[in-house]
């Protein structure tokens, strides 16, 4: 099926283009062609304009269903009377509608793919199928990130032994490489969560499916902390005496980094993924952005999980990214608006190996179409920079993944809203700090 979309405006690597018409088939844009004349099937994009969809390079979708728990806690008050025991409380169905609510917040928020951190693995990949099948349901791109860990502290559902995890993640990563819209990537957890066989076992299973792996690294000072004590060495250098330190991998946060350690990513082709407003949220720190990208470490952004963020926008995280590093640096330039949207959709989609992110033939057809009439998009001075800097969310009108209308006129066209959101009612009612251990 051949779609033509005909918006007022295009962001194309030219910058924004007029009089055009984005043609799509297959999942992928086919053209983009000058219009001469429209046809009665065309779609009709007056008064908007068609952007790269956005990436989500982080997040934990069943966290969703904790969101307004654990506001106003440091990260370990969060993770044990939060995270841990509410975590314990969601069955297959419970995790499935989790991530169903979550992908319905970021397709409506211009979020074309997500990567899923997943880890209630309950010793299979049954839980992990759930998730995949709620992405395609609601019809969002889904970068499932498998993870592997084995740290005694956490509840028993997340664990695994090396053997089974690494065993599990291939067999899921195979089950899915022909998928259009859902990949699998191995994770393991972090240098506290995951031994350091489960990291090597982790980077092994990358290596043999020629894929990026993912792993939470330096979000908070304490891990820091906990890394040399048990290892001799901080988190970067531990994992760079590991062996798993190199262009496949995808460090999460990396708040707490010194010189060398931002040197030695940038020299082994690490990349990050950034998430200002979960580490501004859970009380982290500061990732220095300018250095590490100075240094050559590819970054992309990530909203985190919805109950330390608590919104799942990556429009806003461009916005917080620049802001951040402004405030940091005292340097009102210290990243622009065009590095910031461009690490919420190229950059992103490049770390997972996607062809999405820009609006060029060839590439997939993830798209956003943005209100031009909204009033925080007003006056037109720079647009790109109003995407970035003031753009509110109910601009964002129409979706299109891999080619599937998925959000028109700001509604999902995938799943009832408001069935979704009585059954994230129910499951949730009566919820509190104190009922966790019940």
């Amino acid at each position: 099926m051949t779609q033509r979309l005909v918006p007022d405006l295009v962001l194309t690597d030219a910058g924004w283009q007029s009089g055009r018409v984005v043609v799509v088939e297959g999942g992928r844009i086919a053209a983009l062609e000058h219009v001469h004349r429209v046809w009665p099937s065309d779609v009709m994009l007056t008064g908007k304009a068609l952007l790269p969809g956005t990436v989500n390079a982080h997040c934990h979708t069943f966290q969703s269903l904790l969101r307004g728990l654990g506001d106003d806690l440091d990260f370990m008050s969060w993770r044990d009377r939060v995270l841990y025991p509410f975590s314990e409380k969601l069955d297959r169905a419970g995790i499935a509608l989790g991530a169903a609510f979550a992908f319905a917040e970021l397709l409506l928020h211009g979020a074309t793919t997500c990567v899923d951190f997943f880890y209630l693995n309950d010793d299979g990949n049954e839980n992990a199928e759930a998730v995949i099948d709620a992405a395609r349901r609601v019809g969002i791109r889904l970068v499932l990130a498998r993870t592997m860990y084995d740290w005694e502290g956490a509840p028993r559902r997340y664990c695994e032994t090396v053997a089974d995890a690494a065993r599990r993640t291939r067999a899921l990563v195979a089950a899915h490489a022909g998928d259009a819209t859902a990949r699998v990537q191995p994770a393991p957890h972090s240098p506290h969560g995951a031994s350091p066989a489960m990291i090597r076992a982790g980077w092994e299973v990358a290596e043999t499916e020629q894929v990026p792996f993912h792993i939470h690294v330096a979000e908070g000072r304490y891990e820091g902390q906990r890394t040399l004590a048990e290892h001799g060495a901080t988190p970067i250098r531990y994992l760079d005496a590991l062996g798993v330190l190199g262009p496949r991998m995808i460090g999460v946060h990396g708040v707490w980094l010194d010189d060398d350690e931002i040197a030695r990513m940038g020299a082994r082709g690490a990349a990050l993924a950034y998430c200002p407003s979960s580490n501004m949220f859970l009380g982290d720190g500061i990732t220095r952005i300018p250095e590490l990208l100075a240094a050559g470490v590819r970054i992309a952004l990530g909203t985190d999980g919805g109950s330390a963020n608590n919104r799942l926008s990556v429009f806003e995280e461009m916005r917080m990214a620049s802001l951040l590093q402004r405030v940091r640096l005292l340097d009102g330039s210290a990243l622009d608006a065009e590095r910031a949207f461009a690490m919420g959709t190229r950059a992103g989609a490049a770390l997972l190996g996607l062809d999405a992110g820009v609006i060029e033939p060839g590439k997939l057809a993830d798209l956003v179409a943005v209100n031009l009439e909204d009033p925080s998009l007003h006056p037109r001075t720079d647009l790109l920079k109003s995407v970035v800097y003031a753009m509110s969310p109910r601009a964002v009108s129409d979706v299109w993944v891999h080619g599937r209308h998925v959000v028109a006129s700001g509604r999902l066209t995938t799943v009832d809203e408001r069935e979704l959101l009585a059954r994230v009612l129910e499951l949730t009612k009566g919820w509190s700090i104190s009922t966790a251990a019940r």
